[in-house]
């Protein structure tokens, strides 16, 4: 590996954002899941979560050309038991917010996204499961001032984590790791294994 290879393994990972994931019930397309992938991490996110709750469509894929490369370096957690995803997300983040449109949803620039926080991104049809909706703190909401009040999973994720970069970069996120020093040595080994 060339010094300038290793040098950018050590700033990407001093940058990951480990309190700060993403989760997906129920989406069927692979290319929205690769896309999300992708975005996650553009933004250093490390990690998220698939869950499917629907055992006939509880075969994950991913759409390899809108995945790209991210599929290497996001580690992805599937689940087909809800309980057993939002236990597992709650032992690591503080916060999960559902994208939801309803009185009380917050907007994203309204809604601090620099802490500890999972975000959940319902299917392309239904949107978040009533079920799920239940076990989150709070729901956000986009603005969007046109007459369709929807937009590709995909691109809501994207314009969230963008917010979320905005707001993490205003306040130093990606200054300092929240990761040890040891920790963030068994990252770079486990990214020069990839």
């Amino acid at each position: 590996m060339t010094p300038e290879r290793s040098a950018r393994f050590k700033q990407v990972i001093r940058q990951r954002q480990v309190n700060f994931t993403v989760i997906l019930e129920d989406v069927r397309d692979p290319h929205n899941i690769g896309a999300v992938m992708r975005s996650c991490e553009s933004v250093g996110i490390p990690e998220i979560y698939v869950l499917y709750t629907r055992t006939e469509e509880a075969q994950f894929q991913l759409g390899h050309n809108s995945a790209s490369s991210a599929k290497k370096w996001v580690d992805v957690h599937f689940y087909t038991d809800r309980k057993a995803c939002f236990d597992a997300v709650a032992q690591k983040y503080e916060q999960i917010f559902a994208t939801h449109l309803d009185k009380k949803a917050v907007s994203i620039y309204d809604l601090d996204l620099s802490g500890s926080i999972a975000l959940l991104f319902g299917n392309e049809r239904d949107g978040v499961s009533e079920e799920s909706l239940e076990l989150c703190h709070g729901n956000l909401v986009i603005p969007q001032m046109g007459m369709v009040k929807s937009l590709n999973i995909s691109v809501a994720c994207a314009v969230t984590l963008y917010e979320a970069l905005r707001q993490r970069l205003k306040k130093g996120c990606y200054d300092t790791s929240l990761l040890s020093e040891q920790q963030l040595q068994n990252m770079y080994n486990d990214y020069v294994s990839r």
